[in-house]
C-alpha cells in the first residue's frame, strides 16, 4: 500500500467522504487511489477558489469535513480566499496539499514554494508528512483537529515521494476534542445582569443560530425584556415558520448602532463584541455602545447552545418561544426592483431550501421576504471575501442532494467563481442560482460614499462600473452546460424560478436588477 491509499483509507474511516480537488504533477497517486478506495467521492472544480468553498458549504450542511486536494503552494494560493471565509466560519477542512518530492525541492523547480507559511496564515493546524509509514496517521490527526470545537481548516503537505513510496499504514480514527459547556458560575452572574433592570443585549452566534439555541434565545427575551440579535454574518441560520425570527445585527455601522441604542449590558454567545467592518474617518471602530460593559456567556470553543439553554433554564423556564407563523409575501408585477424581487423568492422558496447569501446590496430585504417562508438554512459570507455564493452552494448541494439549493448572488461576486456553474452540471446538483445583475460593484460605491471618497470622476466612476461591456450571465452558463434565461419583470422571475426549482439539476437566472443606491 503506497502513502496516498493509505491516506484515502485512513480519511475515509474517520468519516471524510469527498474530496474537492484540482490536483497536478504531485497529486497523481491520490487520484490513481481513489479507484481503489471507491467509498471516496472525488469532486472536480476548475479553479481552487472553487474547490475550497465547495468543502466550506460542505461541511456547513453535513457538519463533518470535506477534504480538498490542491496543487503546491500556487494551488493553495488560488484557494485561499474561501478558507478565509471557511475560518471565519469555524468550518472542519482538511485540506491535502501536494508538494514536490523530498529529494527535488533543492532544485527550486518552477513551482517551488512555501507552503506552510500561506497554510498557517489561516490559523488552523498544519503539518508535514515526512515519511511514508506516517501518512496515515497524519490524516487521521488532520481529521481530528478540524474537527477540534469550533472547527478550523487543517492542511497536510503530501509530498510527491512520500504519496508514492510502499508502507503506507491505515490508521483509525482519533476521536475529536467535544465543546464543554461554561461554569455555573458563569451562568448565574450572567443571570443576574438580565434580572439587573438594565438595558441588555443579547448576541448569538455559531452553533447558537441553529433551533435549539434560537428558541432558546427567544425565551430569555420573552422572560427579560432583553433583545436579541443573531451576528452579522452567521455560517449557518435556520429560519422560516414555526423557529423564532431573530434579527440579525446589521452591517453598517450606524445600523448597529441603532440597533443597540441604550444598551448598558451585552452578552456574547458564540459570537465577538461587534467592531465596524472597514475603518471610517471619525467614526469609531468599536460598535459597543460607550459606557456598556461586555459579558461572555460563552465562546465558540464551547458548548453555545448548552449555555444559552442553561440561561434559559435559569431567568426564563416557564417562558415560551415566539414563534414565526407561516406567511408569505404576494407575488409582485411589473419590472424587477430591489424591493419586489425579493418577494418573489419569498413567496416560492421550497420546503427546507438551502440559501446560499451572497446578494449583497441587492439582498438587504431577503430577511423580511422569507421570515414567514417554510424552514430553510441560510449560508452567509463569513469572511467578507466575496465569490463564496457559488462554491459554498456547490458544496451544500453535494452534501445534502435531497434539499434543494438556492444561490442569490451579485453579479460581481459572481465573475470570481463562476466556474463553479461546471461543477454544478458536472454532478448534476440541484442549485438554482439567481445573479442579482445591476451591472455595477454597488456596494463599493456605498463603501466610495462612507469612506468620504469622491467618486464623481469619470476614472473612479469606471472602476465600479460593469456595464461595458454588458455580461450575460444566461449565455455564460449555458457555456458550462447549466440551462439559463433572463428576468426582467417579476413575472419572468417567478416563472423562470418556479421552473427551475421543480427540474432536477441546475440552473441559472440572470436578474436584471436596477442599483439599490
Amino acid at each position: 500500500m503506497n502513502g496516498a491509499q493509505s491516506l484515502i483509507r485512513t480519511l475515509v474511516g474517520s468519516g471524510v467522504e469527498v474530496c474537492f480537488g484540482n490536483p497536478g504533477t504531485s497529486e497523481m497517486h491520490f487520484v490513481a487511489a481513489l479507484d481503489s478506495v471507491p467509498e471516496m467521492r472525488g469532486v472536480l472544480g476548475l479553479f481552487e477558489g472553487v474547490v475550497t468553498g465547495a468543502a466550506d458549504g460542505y461541511a456547513r450542511i453535513a457538519e463533518k469535513p470535506a477534504a480538498t486536494l490542491l496543487h503546491l503552494g500556487p494551488g493553495l494560493g488560488n484557494g485561499l480566499a474561501s478558507l478565509h471565509n471557511a475560518r471565519r466560519a469555524f468550518t472542519p477542512i482538511v485540506n491535502i496539499v501536494g508538494d514536490h518530492a523530498t529529494y527535488h525541492k533543492q532544485y527550486d523547480a518552477p513551482l517551488e514554494s512555501a507552503i506552510e507559511p500561506l497554510a498557517e496564515s489561516l490559523n488552523g493546524w498544519v503539518r508535514r508528512s515526512d515519511h511514508t509509514a506516517d501518512v496515515g496517521a497524519d490524516a487521521a490527526a488532520a481529521v481530528a483537529a478540524s474537527m477540534d470545537p469550533p472547527g478550523r481548516v487543517a492542511t497536510l503537505i503530501l509530498p510527491a515521494d512520500i504519496s508514492w513510496g510502499d508502507g503506507g499504514k491505515v490508521v483509525d480514527a482519533v476521536p475529536p476534542r467535544t465543546a464543554k459547556a461554561p461554569a455555573d458560575a458563569t451562568v448565574a452572574a450572567i443571570a443576574d445582569v438580565l434580572r439587573s433592570g438594565e438595558p441588555v443585549a443579547l448576541l448569538i452566534g455559531g452553533s447558537a443560530c441553529r433551533e435549539a439555541g434560537l428558541r432558546a434565545s427567544s425565551r430569555i427575551a420573552n422572560a427579560t425584556g432583553a433583545k436579541v440579535f443573531v451576528e452579522t454574518f452567521p455560517a449557518r441560520l435556520e429560519r422560516g415558520a414555526g423557529l423564532p425570527t431573530i434579527e440579525r445585527l446589521g452591517y453598517l455601522a450606524e445600523q448597529v448602532a441603532f440597533q443597540l441604542d441604550g444598551i448598558k449590558h451585552l452578552i456574547v454567545a458564540g459570537a465577538k463584541p461587534p467592531v465596524s467592518f472597514f475603518a471610517y474617518p471619525d467614526k469609531p471602530s468599536d460598535l459597543v455602545p460607550e459606557g456598556a460593559q461586555v459579558h461572555t456567556l460563552s465562546d465558540n470553543a464551547q458548548d453555545v447552545i448548552a449555555a444559552v439553554e442553561a440561561l434559559a433554564g435559569s431567568v426564563a423556564a416557564d417562558t415560551e418561544p415566539t414563534l414565526a407563523e407561516p406567511a408569505r409575501p404576494a407575488l409582485p408585477s411589473g419590472p424587477l426592483t430591489p424591493q419586489n424581487w425579493v418577494d418573489v423568492i419569498g413567496a416560492l422558496l421550497p420546503e427546507g431550501a438551502i440559501i446560499s447569501d451572497e446578494a449583497n446590496t441587492s439582498g438587504l430585504m431577503v430577511p423580511m421576504a422569507t421570515a414567514g417562508a417554510p424552514r430553510h438554512d441560510v449560508l452567509t459570507l463569513t469572511g467578507g471575501a466575496i465569490g463564496q455564493g457559488m462554491p459554498v452552494a456547490t458544496g451544500a448541494a453535494v452534501a445534502a442532494p435531497d434539499r434543494p439549493v438556492i444561490n442569490l448572488e451579485s453579479d460581481g461576486s459572481a465573475m470570481y467563481t463562476l466556474s463553479a456553474l461546471w461543477t454544478q452540471a458536472r454532478e448534476n446538483l440541484n442549485v438554482t442560482t439567481v445573479i442579482l445583475n445591476n451591472n455595477a460593484y454597488a456596494i463599493l460605491r456605498l463603501e466610495m460614499q462612507r469612506v468620504g471618497a469622491d467618486l464623481s470622476g469619470p476614472a473612479a466612476k469606471a472602476l465600479l462600473d460593469l456595464s461595458s461591456p454588458e455580461m450575460d450571465f444566461a449565455k455564460m452558463a449555458e457555456g458550462m452546460g447549466v440551462p439559463g434565461s433572463r428576468a426582467s419583470t417579476a413575472e419572468e422571475l417567478a416563472e423562470q424560478f418556479e421552473r427551475a426549482i421543480n427540474e432536477p439539476g441546475p440552473h441559472l437566472i440572470d436578474a436584471a436588477v436596477p442599483p439599490l443606491l
